[in-house]
């Protein structure tokens, strides 16, 4: 039986942290390559950074509000902030060991020396004392905090200098590692040098100062994202810490992140200087804004994972449209080539039956072939709709550009409410009333973005069925009507779940299903793959299940609410997390319904601003070849003893007893031997 004491849900931020922890996991594994290893060092620091920018505001608000005795204490869990910081702090600890003690040894065994808090060596000093003046002095920028008040830029690299005269007091200087390269690279017979431009800078303050000083550091401020609160809380508290946030500056200063060895009283200065006293003060590495390893200069083949052929799709017809006239295709990127996915964009371009095409974009490439199609069909005289999410966080400069020039061009700009995002990755292309074919539709889990799609484990279905292209046609037109965002008509969505209309009914509607089959001892199983899993209605339900006897595999990611094997509660659920070359994204649902299962793929994560807040589309897949695709994947991945760990009731991951199946390595070779043949023969 349950304890009464036991806690139901888990703390989104301690699960999340420890997803991260699990990426910091792969960076220590001897078997993975090298460069691999600093990628994922690179993932670790730019996921630590969203969590300074996104959470700890929350966080920092909601203890604040508790402490006004204003905020639900349903919603705040005793000392989460506390323990965040704590959990992160070990983890950092473990991030320095990785690199220090393990990858820069191996780099240097592999004749790479990166030059890590140590002198510039003498062989190639004028070399980068040359790089100094010819490249990085275009860009510094030299402040005087006490003259002229000065708030640091969010995750800009400065270094601070302290000259320990009160006349000269403190400076900073920045590194411009936004505008040139974060390494200077140059090779000496067979050695590879790599030296971060901090160092460089460092080394040439004789240059910018007249009198050397007496101490010298680096640090960052990690300011927040300009929340969109109501993503995260529902009602009066979200209104609350609004009030709260907006009291204190634009982009308050959430991590003041600083070298270690500073002297307390420079410190305490600049941060009175800066005024970063409410800010988390944290001694962190000589080094920050570790991310940059995604760019690390070396590519050397041998230290990265060997690239893997595609699998590409045999065309029995003569277009990729005429192909989709004639059965569903299913794309499963990266182990498939993205290519069906541009060429169907390109085919709209040039059909001339083709008069419509809708789309809606979320992300896109930074150059992207899609955006390009679009631009010339509606130059070539198509209708184009597009659907902006200008609300996709980090991403928003670079959706708003693109927006730009498709209006430029003659595109139909709509951009998503205020208060409702459009996360669904949908397009459809209607073709002339008396077409063979009246409408095809694209379907996926993923962004359509050719670049992420490299890395990005992702689904993608090519329909024409009328079931699917009409529902679309619908939701599309509901889109461009002018009560978007403002009413939610009971649209008849039989085939397509809606976030908003019909998703979490449905959703319900499956569980309850095999509930009710578990009762009258049928066999009942769910099998769940997300991102996140957050939301607390799917997530009392699913208990419901597993009290009922339904067995219920999950494989989350990120985080994960949902507290597994708990006798009386959740002895029936099982949940895994894999974490290994590509970024597992795809959602897929499946609930065995008697065995006639009943198969989702779609945009939809588990977490309240998918449920609640935003337009998501899941969809469902009727060709029973393409179920056992999809299932035979999911069976791979249930059975990862290598990348995989089991997530346990506390939300820690636990390694499996080691083993002999990894899960994307066995897809690839599944849908190299095997769905080739079963899809297109």
């Amino acid at each position: 039986m349950l304890k009464k004491r036991e806690k139901l849900l888990n703390s989104r931020d301690i699960s999340w942290l420890s997803f991260n922890g699990r990426v910091l996991e792969e960076a220590a594994k001897d078997e993975v390559p090298l460069l691999e290893r600093l990628k994922f060092l690179a993932i670790y620091s730019s996921n630590l950074d969203e969590f300074y920018r996104v959470r700890i505001p929350v966080l920092m608000a909601l203890k604040e509000l508790k402490k006004r005795a204003i905020a639900s204490q349903k919603l705040i869990k005793k000392g989460i902030l506390k323990k965040t910081k704590k959990i992160i702090e070990t983890q950092q600890a473990y991030f320095g060991s990785i690199l220090k003690q393990h990858i820069i040894p191996d780099l240097k065994n592999k004749n790479i020396h990166l030059v890590y808090n140590e002198d510039i060596p003498d062989c190639i000093k004028k070399k980068t004392d040359r790089f100094f003046f010819d490249t990085i002095a275009a860009f510094l920028e030299i402040i005087h905090p006490e003259q002229k008040a000065f708030s640091p830029k969010n995750n800009q690299l400065y270094l601070a200098a302290d000259f320990g005269d009160a006349n000269k007091g403190l400076a900073l200087v920045s590194i411009p590692s936004d505008e040139i390269p974060r390494f200077f690279h140059t090779q000496i017979e067979n050695t590879h040098y790599v030296v971060l431009i901090d160092d460089i800078i460092r080394a040439n303050l004789k240059y910018i100062f007249t009198q050397i000083p007496q101490c010298v550091f680096s640090f960052k401020v990690t300011r927040d994202a300009e929340l969109d609160l109501q993503d995260e809380f529902n009602g009066d508290l979200a209104n609350e810490i609004e009030k709260l946030l907006v009291l204190r500056d634009y982009g308050m200063a959430t991590r003041f992140l600083y070298a270690p060895g500073v002297p307390q009283p420079t410190l305490n200065h600049l941060i009175r200087c800066l005024q970063l006293e409410h800010a988390n003060h944290i001694e962190g590495g000589v080094y920050h804004n570790l991310k940059d390893f995604f760019a690390f200069p070396v590519r050397d083949q041998q230290l990265q994972y060997a690239k893997l052929p595609v699998a590409e799709i045999t065309y029995q017809h003569a277009s990729l449209f005429e192909e989709i006239k004639h059965r569903d295709l299913l794309l499963h990127t990266p182990y498939h080539s993205y290519d069906p996915i541009l060429r169907f964009f390109n085919e709209a371009v040039l059909n001339p039956e083709v008069e419509e095409i809708f789309i809606t974009l979320y992300r896109v490439a930074t150059n992207s072939q899609i955006v390009h199609a679009l631009i010339s069909a509606a130059k070539n005289g198509k209708r184009v709709t597009v659907f902006v999410e200008l609300k996709a966080r980090f991403d928003e400069a670079n959706n708003i550009k693109w927006a730009k020039r498709m209006e430029n061009a003659g595109i139909r700009i709509i951009y998503s409410d205020q208060k409702l995002k459009v996360h669904a990755k949908i397009s459809l292309v209607k073709l002339r009333a008396n077409a063979p074919l009246n409408a095809i539709a694209l379907l996926s889990t993923g962004n359509f973005n050719e670049n992420t799609a490299k890395t990005y484990t992702d689904h993608s279905l090519f329909t024409s069925s009328s079931f699917i292209t009409g529902e679309l046609d619908l939701l599309f037109t509901y889109l461009s009507s002018t009560s978007f965002g403002k009413e939610y008509p009971a649209l008849p969505f039989q085939h397509l779940l809606v976030a908003k209309f019909n998703l979490l009914p449905t959703f319900l509607h499956h569980i309850n299903n095999e509930i009710n089959r578990a009762l009258n001892g049928e066999e009942a199983a769910i099998i769940i793959k997300l991102n996140n899993l957050e939301e607390e209605k799917l997530i009392h339900k699913l208990y419901e299940a597993s009290q009922a006897g339904v067995k219920i595999h999950l494989i989350v990611r990120s985080i994960c609410r949902i507290r597994p094997g708990i006798p009386g509660l959740s002895e029936n659920i099982r949940i895994v997390r894999i974490v290994d070359r590509y970024l597992e994204h795809g959602r897929i649902f499946v609930f065995h319904n008697g065995g006639n299962e009943r198969v989702f793929l779609g945009s939809s994560d588990w977490m309240d601003r998918n449920i609640y807040r935003r337009i998501e589309v899941c969809f469902p897949i009727y060709n029973e070849e393409l179920k056992q695709q999809i299932k035979q994947m999911l069976t791979l991945q249930l059975q990862d003893d290598i990348a995989a760990v089991q997530l346990d009731k506390n939300a820690q991951n636990v390694e499996l007893a080691e083993g002999t199946t990894r899960s994307q390595e066995e897809i690839h070779k599944l849908i190299h031997a095997s769905f080739r043949d079963l899809m297109y023969q």
